[in-house]
């Protein structure tokens, strides 16, 4: 689907070099630009039989709420230095639900934009990424450092398990991909079956892809030992490929966060960005 509306995210001691590559995606693609800048709320202290509401803890959300108030007005003043349409809004969420208020902004966006600042951004991080993934329905682009994001890529990489996230993931990305000069479809250690990937791995996706305009190239790679986030990677960087598409979260966060998981690992240490769907 055609990108028209581009969400981002800063915290309050954030710079402004997410926001810059945010808006220079914007404007590629001729997208709104939506900023939330978002500061997450510590919980107040709990006492022996009740919440302790302490003066110290009423001065923090004071002060918090002031820098949140400074740090909008500062987006607001960046984002009118720029020839894009875009606005700017702001949350001051309790962390235990911080997910769920960035994740319905999110549903108002074509696409959320993660980038270098935001992904070294701890806690705040996790929230963005956890409420765009689960709770807005929306794809999310991840930034690392030193990449040059475009929404226009010459090479994409498609990591194809046949599972509902991944076609997902490809039917967020169709425009892209149609647009694209090459999509290498990469299948690992693909199963030849009815319930995975059918008779022969990887036709039935690069026929999907064809279909609607794109030029497809299926690789089925072993992976020999190592892992399937690392088989992926180092399959991206040899490709120069400027873009991943893959599905997210396959198993359970709880399962991926204690025995690890392709997304886990992709979200750790992301070669190139990375457009993520579930």
């Amino acid at each position: 689907m055609p990108i028209r509306t581009i969400l981002t995210v800063t915290g309050p001691n954030q710079g402004d070099r997410d926001l810059k590559l945010a808006a220079g995606l914007s404007e590629e693609v001729g997208a709104h630009l939506s900023i939330l800048a978002v500061t997450l709320a510590a919980p107040p202290a709990i006492g022996a039989y009740a919440v302790v509401v302490s003066d110290a803890w009423l001065d923090e959300r004071r002060a918090d709420t002031e820098h949140l108030e400074r740090r909008s007005k500062e987006v607001a003043q960046l984002l009118a230095g720029t020839s894009i349409s875009g606005d700017v809004t702001s949350a001051y969420p309790e962390y235990a639900w911080s997910d769920e208020t960035i994740g319905r902004r999110a549903r108002y966006a074509d696409l959320t934009v993660v980038g270098p600042e935001l992904m070294t951004a701890g806690p705040l991080r996790e929230k963005v990424i956890e409420g765009v993934l689960f709770s807005s329905g929306k794809p999310l682009l991840l930034v690392p450092e030193n990449a040059r994001p475009t929404l226009k890529p010459k090479r994409v990489m498609v990591a194809w398990d046949a599972r509902v996230e991944a076609s997902r993931a490809v039917r967020e990305a169709l425009d892209i991909l149609a647009a694209a000069d090459e999509v290498r479809v990469v299948l690992v250690d693909p199963v030849e079956s009815e319930l995975d990937h059918g008779a022969e791995p990887g036709a039935n996706i690069a026929a999907y892809l064809s279909r609607h305009g794109a030029k497809v190239v299926v690789d089925r790679l072993p992976s020999m030992g190592r892992s399937v986030a690392d088989v992926l990677s180092g399959h991206a960087v040899d490709n120069a490929a400027e873009l991943i598409v893959m599905g997210a979260y396959g198993h359970s966060r709880l399962r991926e966060r204690i025995f690890g998981g392709v997304t886990r690992s992709i979200l750790e240490q992301p070669p190139v960005p990375v457009l993520l769907a579930r």
